[in-house]
């Protein structure tokens, strides 16, 4: 009776990561209209509205991946969420954080690393990684 239960807890456990890990590529751009494009552009090129009055200039979200082709998705997810802060305008960027923060999830990385960070930047993430 046990080994069905335990098999059947897993099971749950198993959907539930799934869950947790599902990236919503069409979500990751509509957050990106709404919170990222005034200063990385609609392109996400760096060349949005506000990139003329940043101190630092916005970053080409396009060249993320680099000569190498792998994405930084542990470097990505930190200065989105705030644990890498980039003060260009006189407060971390993102400017709409708060928003970000909730509905806790996982994502990996390339090779395999897990990160805890929210669902929404993972659709954000995977959104910026149809970019390259």
């Amino acid at each position: 009776m046990i080994r069905p239960l335990f098999g059947t807890i897993c099971m749950g456990f198993a959907a539930v990561a799934s869950q947790a890990m599902a990236q919503n590529v069409e979500t990751g751009a509509e957050l990106y209209g709404h919170y990222c494009a005034t200063c990385h552009g609609i392109d996400a090129t760096g060349h949005g509205p506000m990139a003329g009055v940043l101190i630092i200039q916005p970053t080409d979200l396009t060249q993320l991946a680099g000569e190498d082709g792998v994405f930084p998705t542990a470097r990505v997810v930190a200065r989105i969420d705030g644990r890498d802060p980039l003060v260009s305008h006189g407060s971390p960027m993102p400017v709409y954080g708060p928003y970000f923060e909730g509905q806790d999830t996982t994502m990996k990385t390339a090779d395999g690393q897990p990160i805890l960070t929210s669902q929404p930047i993972v659709d954000l993430v995977a959104y910026l990684q149809t970019l390259q």
